[in-house]
């Protein structure tokens, strides 16, 4: 390994031309300047591209410049200096000077008022790289594509060598969703603050702007609770295969929430119930019908808990949790889950889902569940989380279309198309297989506006590709899963419908496989996509 990558680094180096001569030898040409990257190369596809003009060049003159001082543009401007420093060895002050020269990041101005909070306008040319935007969230992804418009090398931590170029022209982009998530289940592996920050990031570069933690499951309870501290302590104790597990303190999970809310991802906390619920019930025995607690469970196999729902202890439990996390999260919904409630009955399912979205309600919450929930009485602004597939039984379909129509809003997760934990073929080490095997293109080639036969298309709020962790254990498994699968997934939620096309993609994702080396992101190299060479 150790020999691979020094024979990587040397044609690198020579790649740059880099080589130990410091004059090419007699008569030989030099070689051709790097062209800079064409601005309809990025991923999400932008929604709209007129290429143009010269090719503005990040120099040791180049300031990052915000008119007018925002907080929050100043902000963004340090930590887009913070992303370039380390590889372009350029000082990249931030200032609030104006002027027509350098990076500018303006908030706010002409050209801005129809591109809604999340859209931005991104202008090149030879004298400057202008980002533009109404609101923050705009600006920041605006510098999301602009870092795929700077040569790979450029995300790494090492001194490399330009040119730092941007092409000249114009983007002007905003999302067609505004719910793109992603999930990360760190119930049946437990993965630290820093494991979770790292995620994050990831999921920022290609505009991801919701952050859903899976905090409760059969196998490990990860959020402390102050007014029923054994879900954590004891609930949170141990994970798959039989591990120490772990949890947050209300401060990590604070920490978690700024952090994303840095980088414009909200985070949704889900709680399953009334299934999947083991670890809760070896927590507390008044929460078993029998009043006694089972043991804590290690395994992975799914549908053998449930809360008891005649007891009015199961009610002063839900309402606590939610209350306590409810007051710890800024974003708007808050998931209760409600799939493989198999050891429910129906009657009790309906009737616990009646009594636990009006507590949502009751602590300024939008209610979200698995699909499941549209086999109940879906509050009103309720939304549900799809994750059918192509097995899904047309009723239970039906059943999802019906209350989409009636008003219920849909989040698109099918599990042969947006789980990422689905094994990419049968020889892939890590992830399942029950929903089939998900390569890169089936993962990328569906449309959420026209999935769910039956949905209206205004109905759908948005996507998200969940990553369950039965099998994943490190930030080097999180990420084999999610790369290369997880930026279609983005690309869906953000790009226009017109700009889908699985041939043209394959090409830009390739593009992306050096910028994942440069961060030191571990992905799959599907066979489907034309990477480069290393």
């Amino acid at each position: 390994m150790r020999r691979r990558r020094l024979l990587f680094s040397l044609l690198l180096v020579a790649a740059a031309g880099l080589g130990t001569a410091a004059v090419p030898p007699q008569g030989a040409a030099e070689a051709a300047p790097r062209a800079a990257i064409p601005l309809d190369r990025v991923i999400p596809a932008p929604a709209s591209v007129r290429d143009g003009g010269d090719a503005y060049t990040l120099g040791d003159r180049t300031r990052i410049r915000v008119p007018g001082g925002s907080g929050e543009a100043k902000r963004i401007a340090g930590y887009l200096a913070g992303l370039l420093r380390p590889a372009t060895g350029l000082a990249l002050p931030v200032t609030t000077k104006d002027g027509r020269d350098g990076i500018v990041l303006r908030l706010g101005g002409s050209g801005t008022g129809g591109l809604g909070a999340e859209g931005y306008r991104l202008t090149s040319d030879g004298r400057a790289v202008t980002v533009s935007a109404a609101r923050p969230a705009g600006l920041f992804h605006g510098v999301q594509t602009l870092r795929q418009l700077l040569p790979a090398e450029a995300e790494g931590q090492r001194a490399a060598r330009g040119p730092w170029r941007i092409a000249g022209g114009t983007i002007a982009d905003s999302p067609r969703y505004g719910y793109r998530g992603a999930m990360l289940d760190v119930s049946r592996h437990f993965f630290t603050v820093a494991q979770v920050k790292r995620y994050i990031d990831q999921l920022a570069m290609y505009k991801i702007n919701r952050l859903h933690l899976h905090l409760s499951d059969d196998q490990g309870w990860r959020i402390a609770i102050k007014s029923w501290p054994r879900l954590a302590t004891y609930g949170g104790s141990t994970q798959v295969g039989g591990g120490r597990g772990g949890y947050y303190t209300k401060d990590d999970y604070r920490e978690i929430v700024r952090y994303a809310a840095a980088r414009y991802l909200t985070v949704v906390p889900e709680i399953d119930m009334p299934g999947h619920t083991n670890a809760a019930l070896a927590s507390y025995a008044p929460l078993n019908c029998n009043g006694q607690a089972p043991p804590l469970y290690t395994g992975t196999e799914v549908g053998f808990s449930s809360l008891c729902v005649p007891k009015q202890e199961t009610y002063d439990f839900v309402d606590d949790v939610i209350r306590e996390l409810a007051a710890l999260t800024p974003g708007r919904y808050l998931h209760i889950g409600g799939d493989e409630a198999h050891s429910t009955s129906h009657a009790d399912y309906v009737a616990f889902m009646d009594k636990v979205q009006p507590v949502v309600a009751k602590y300024g919450k939008t209610v979200i569940g698995w699909h499941q929930l549209t086999g109940a009485h879906p509050a009103e602004g309720a939304v549900a989380q799809y994750w059918g597939y192509d097995k899904t039984g047309a009723a239970e379909r039906q059943q999802v279309a019906d209350a989409a129509r009636n008003g219920t809003r849909l989040i698109l997760s099918p599990a042969d198309r947006a789980y990422l934990d689905m094994k990419y073929d049968k020889s892939t080490p890590l992830g399942l297989s029950w929903a089939g095997y998900v390569e890169a293109r089936r993962s990328y080639d569906w449309d959420p506006g026209r999935y769910l036969q039956g949905a209206p298309a205004d109905s759908v709020l948005g996507v998200e590709a969940p990553l369950w962790s039965e099998t994943l254990s490190t930030s080097a498994h999180i990420e084999y899963m999610a790369f290369p699968r997880l930026p279609g997934i983005a690309e869906l939620g953000w790009s226009p419908a017109s700009t889908h096309d699985w041939d043209d993609y394959k090409v830009r994702l390739a593009a992306q496989g050096p910028r994942w080396d440069a961060l030191g992101i571990n992905y799959y190299r599907s066979p489907e996509v034309p990477w480069p060479a290393r």
